[in-house]
């Protein structure tokens, strides 16, 4: 199988966020293609291209390394999240929404 076309069914399962099972036939096998995927990630290789392209481009003033951080952090209470069980959101009661009536309609 062609390295090209099994290059092009990780960028497409990547950008799409498909399941592997999912790749178009076009890519071959999804084995095949999920295999090789995973012994690049392990080898390194996605981290090595990466720093490759990184260092070209800062070589010719393509990156822009001004970085900003925002640290806020919001903080809720272990409570707030209300998920209905036993313990989170004490006191409150089950209501009914029922929608409401134009009465201009009548």
């Amino acid at each position: 199988m062609a390295g090209r076309q099994v290059i092009n069914g990780m960028v497409y399962k990547i950008r799409t966020g498909i399941s592997w099972r999912d790749l178009p036939e076009r890519y071959g096998p999804w084995q095949t293609v999920y295999t090789r995927f995973h012994r690049y990630a392990l080898d390194g290789v996605f981290t090595r291209a990466l720093q490759q392209m990184q260092a070209r481009a800062d070589a010719t003033g393509d990156i822009d390394w001004l970085v900003q951080i925002d640290s806020t952090i919001v903080r809720a209470h272990q409570h707030a999240a209300a998920t209905g069980r036993t313990g989170g959101g004490a006191g409150r009661t089950k209501r009914t929404i029922v929608p409401s009536v134009d009465p201009e309609e009548d």
